[in-house]
């Protein structure tokens, strides 16, 4: 019996789930009418398409992954690949109880095949490379905004467990320049307490320099032609300076794919939880599901609008 070499899925679409880790991937691929075979494969978008082109050659190819820490250079390179691929929300998969009760690479994968497959999934937007930059750069700066509040209360907490306060010196302004060397001179000498002082200080300068860096970044990104008229606008409103201006901008992307109000709104996080059901309607307190940062900071703008000048929204 003659062996048949060369075969062809040309016009067959092949389904992928993909469940990426760092290291490892574990593939899941299906027909419209079969499950094909489960494999892990390294961290490689070329190892991937080379298995494919060889094992399905001629197919189309349709893959989804979950979105996570890995970012989106996953989702462009299997596009320049030309594997049509989207990025899921984890949340929005379908999922059966005994999937949730036996939480495997291989079923989270297969998973994502078969609701590939069953045209069940929707991908979430993927900004452009340009947005994704900026948008770490802002984030960046309220990263620092974090990591300083936390050296200052650990600061205060040393003070605290030893009973120093300013009774010592006067000084008018906590973390001033005052300030800061008043506490400099309880950081003196090889004492636990003097060591603890002096290297939160030295991170506490650290910190203030990185935001300082940050502040004068974004400022800089928000006169590019990319968001320069789109500022000038927000910043009318009040409680909106440039720096929350550009988060907003930022986190939102192109305005244009919020086709409908309530899209954005969901988006962002500021409707309530619905239950409904027979009759009855039940609305709970705000959805734990949107974009945390976005909300965080038009609720703290409303907060602004009422209070004269609405300096304190620079402090993000």
């Amino acid at each position: 019996m003659e062996q048949i070499t060369n075969y062809s899925f040309k016009g067959q679409p092949i389904y992928i789930g993909m469940d990426v880790h760092l290291k490892k991937w574990v593939l899941s691929f299906y027909t419209k009418e079969f499950e094909l075979e489960t494999k892990s494969f390294p961290a490689s978008v070329e190892v991937i398409s080379k298995y494919l082109h060889r094992t399905y050659p001629g197919a189309d190819y349709y893959s989804a992954y979950e979105a996570g820490y890995c970012g989106f250079w996953i989702h462009e390179k299997l596009q320049s690949a030309g594997i049509n691929n989207i990025v899921i929300n984890p949340c929005d998969v379908p999922t059966k109880d005994k999937e949730k009760k036996r939480k495997q690479d291989p079923v989270d994968s297969r998973k994502l095949a078969r609701s590939r497959r069953n045209n069940e999934l929707e991908g979430i937007y993927v900004p452009d490379k340009k947005q994704q930059e900026d948008r770490l750069l802002v984030r960046s700066r309220y990263d620092m905004v974090k990591k300083q509040t936390r050296c200052k209360n650990q600061i205060k907490s040393v003070l605290a467990f030893f009973g120093i306060s300013l009774t010592d010196e006067e000084v008018n302004e906590y973390w001033s320049k005052a300030y800061i060397n008043w506490l400099r001179g309880h950081s003196h000498g090889n004492s636990g307490k003097a060591i603890r002082l002096n290297t939160l200080i030295e991170e506490l300068e650290f910190v203030r320099k990185s935001i300082s860096m940050y502040t004068k970044q974004i400022r800089s990104l928000s006169k590019e032609e990319r968001y320069k008229r789109n500022v000038e606008l927000l910043i009318k409103i009040p409680g909106i300076a440039i720096l929350t201006a550009m988060i907003i901008l930022t986190e939102l992307g192109d305005i244009k794919i919020y086709n409908r109000l309530d899209k954005l709104c969901s988006y962002v996080g500021l409707i309530p939880d619905e239950h409904s059901t027979g009759g009855k309607e039940r609305k709970s307190n705000m959805t734990k599901r949107g974009n945390r940062r976005l909300r965080r900071i038009l609720i703290e703008s409303s907060w602004g609008s009422n209070k004269k000048g609405s300096g304190f929204i620079f402090s993000i």
